[in-house]
């Protein structure tokens, strides 16, 4: 794997009509910011070859909202992603990325997010990029990586649906 992308799903309704948070919707919202994403990472050359997608109702949904974007990504929907802790997105993403150079996870917080802090760590990012991304990784956020010949992070961006860095 040459590129890890991590994308928070979009913002969700509070609730379900299950009351079973794995069946919460996106709320319209969510699926304009999700749309906004994709179509933002697409322009700039991010393009997965695997997306592993959680199957919660909301993270499928935003994949559904992305995938435009991604016309060659192969979608896999993984049951153990949600609510992943980040020591597993990250193996399932090195586990993909074995047999391509781009790998796309659609999954949720807290685990996304302290992925992309260690892996921010890792790197070597400014503090202020690290303090940012522990603060703030919400709904429809994206994070992307680069990875050398020896598997080490790089930082190559950090976007916040409303503004992009």
């Amino acid at each position: 794997m040459d590129r890890l992308i991590l994308i928070r799903h979009g913002k969700a309704e509070a609730d379900s009509a299950s009351g079973d948070d794995i069946d919460r919707r996106l709320a319209p919202r969510g699926l304009r910011e999700t749309a906004d994403m994709a179509a933002h990472l697409a322009d700039m050359g991010f393009s997965p070859d695997v997306a592993l997608v959680s199957t919660s109702v909301r993270t499928r949904e935003t994949w559904e909202a992305a995938k435009s974007a991604f016309p060659g990504a192969e979608a896999r929907f993984e049951p153990f992603l949600y609510l992943a802790s980040s020591g597993t997105i990250r193996a399932a993403a090195e586990e993909a990325g074995r047999n391509c150079r781009s790998v796309m996870v659609v999954g949720h917080n807290p685990g996304l997010q302290e992925l992309v802090v260690q892996l921010l760590q890792e790197g070597g990012a400014p503090a202020t990029l690290i303090a940012q991304a522990q603060r703030n990784f919400p709904p429809a956020a994206s994070a992307v990586f680069l990875f050398d010949g020896n598997g080490r992070p790089h930082y190559d961006g950090l976007f916040i649906p409303g503004r992009h860095h």
